[in-house]
């Protein structure tokens, strides 16, 4: 199988936990779970990200861990080949998932890391910064 083809044919939990680690493996457990409830409220609300944890994961190039060039993917495809998880990171997306923790991104569909400003970010509503990425929703 192509490596570009292993990421569909993984579970929503297995996506998110490659999600969380590729985007927030260095962040305390509540910036991994803010980014967590980033994919979570995008699903829930599917506007054009999808109506799926794997839909919206696997949405081109919304998470840059995914993208073929990204430092991340080699670990990440290499998780998804084993299924050896990083256990912190399958942990929170356990519990996010299954719906045992608290939105700390106060409902954000947007984040990005400090110390850039994606042009996006001037139209979104900032809802909270946790360690060193910014969340926001859309509406000023």
């Amino acid at each position: 199988m192509p490596q570009q083809d292993i990421f569909p044919t993984l579970t929503d939990k297995e996506l998110l936990t490659l999600c969380i680690y590729g985007e927030a493996r260095g962040e305390p457990p509540v910036g991994k779970l803010a980014v967590a409830h980033v994919i979570l409220n995008r699903a829930a609300n599917p506007c054009w990200w999808g109506d799926s944890v794997k839909s919206v994961i696997l949405k081109h190039r919304q998470f840059s861990c995914f993208n073929e060039d990204d430092v991340n993917r080699s670990a990440m495809l290499l998780m998804a080949k084993t299924g050896m998880y990083d256990p912190a990171c399958l942990a929170v997306a356990l519990l996010a998932i299954e719906g045992h923790t608290t939105d700390p991104t106060k409902g954000a569909t947007h984040y990005h890391a400090i110390g850039i400003a994606p042009a996006w970010s001037a139209k979104m509503k900032r809802t909270a910064k946790i360690n060193r990425h910014v969340f926001y929703q859309e509406g000023e």
